[in-house]
């Protein structure tokens, strides 16, 4: 069984994306169904490697500007806070930064907008309430910023022009349903003529949903391992998105995810006989070493965090030593790491058709 430890690597600092270039000239590093074989493109290339029949699953939960910046009323000392999810109307979940002096009923201000903690939850978290569903939605639209993690730097607190590129860089083209407080990153590559190529091609473009929780930017703990499950994040599969899957797998064609999110959910939706079944709910898959693939046959997505779930992921479909090695070509190469970084492509042994 492989250990923790087997996950890390090193990174150079200056490999850390910072700023995004422009959507679709992003570098693509391509691991073909070949064992040991590597190929550099760019993801505007993407449909060289797609085929007709093949469907590319797509992630439209859309990022809402969880990030706030908030001020004691009698101190006037700063408190920012992460959202996580609405708990009820006006109340909201929240890791804050600092924690340990907050506590229930401290007042602060958003901007001029009263605020007040509810309660501590620990670990970091806070119960926030606006006062009212209306208000938590005015003034997250009016102040709210980006949720970019925090290896990606950046000084403003207030809804700057800044602040705003990153607003909308930081949200993909797919973008249809808020509720996450990540960007499902291997989609911020994709342009409106990208699209129309693959389509072009005879490549389906399927929809569905996870809304990616704060839970992508914590370390793994031992009770992950011990639970073998992860924070539980919100899917659906429409029923529509499942018939399309199920009729691309049965001609022949490829299932590709779009990001790790996407993989996840239809891990999630598949089942044994690799039948994508369609539905909602909550997902804690943690996806790893040992783990029997069944819903997906090629993968793209963004150069992960050493250490994290996503890695493992990606380890887990690619191969640990092929992807290690991989990381390590990426890295000699320099391509750009994380969310603002560049993409990978990976693809499995061609499957052959399901007759069920």
């Amino acid at each position: 069984m492989l250990r923790l430890e087997d996950y890390d690597y090193h990174l150079p600092p200056e490999r850390i994306a910072q700023n995004p270039v422009r959507r679709g000239q992003t570098r693509l590093l391509v691991l073909p169904d070949r064992e040991n074989s590597l190929e550099h493109t760019r993801v505007s290339r993407l449909a060289d490697w797609l085929r007709s029949g093949d469907c590319l699953v797509v992630n439209d939960s859309k990022v809402i500007p969880a990030r706030l910046w908030a001020r004691k009323t009698v101190t006037n000392g700063a408190v920012e806070f992460f959202l996580h999810r609405e708990l009820r109307p006006g109340i909201w979940e929240a890791l804050s930064r600092p924690y340990r002096r907050l506590r229930p009923g401290l007042d602060l201000k958003i901007g001029r907008h009263p605020v007040r903690v509810a309660s501590c939850l620990g670990e970091g978290r806070v119960a926030l309430s606006f006062g009212s569903a209306q208000a938590a939605s005015r003034i997250i639209r009016q102040h709210g910023l980006a949720p970019l993690p925090p290896y990606i730097r950046r000084t403003y607190r207030t809804p700057t022009r800044a602040a705003k590129q990153d607003q909308s860089r930081y949200q993909t083209i797919f973008a249809r349903t808020a509720g996450s407080v990540a960007a499902p990153t291997a989609g911020l590559h994709f342009t409106r003529g990208l699209l129309a190529r693959l389509k072009t091609k005879g490549v389906g473009i399927v929809p569905i949903t996870l809304h990616v929780g704060w839970g992508t930017f914590m370390p793994l703990k031992p009770e992950h391992f011990t639970r073998g499950r992860l924070h539980p994040e919100r899917y659906r599969v429409s029923a529509n998105a499942a018939r399309r899957l199920a009729r691309c797998r049965k001609e022949g064609g490829r299932v590709i995810a779009c990001g790790t999110t996407a993989a996840r959910t239809l891990e999630t939706v598949t089942d044994a006989r690799g039948i994508i079944r369609p539905g909602e709910g909550e997902t804690d898959l943690f996806i790893r070493s040992g783990h029997a693939w069944k819903g997906v046959d090629g993968l793209l997505t963004n150069f992960h965090l050493p250490r994290s779930s996503l890695f493992m992921l990606v380890c887990s479909f690619a191969g640990h030593r092929r992807m290690r090695a991989a990381y390590r070509e990426a890295i000699r190469q320099d391509y750009r790491f994380y969310s603002y970084g560049d993409a990978m492509l990976t693809l499995r042994a061609v499957r052959p058709a399901n007759k069920n």
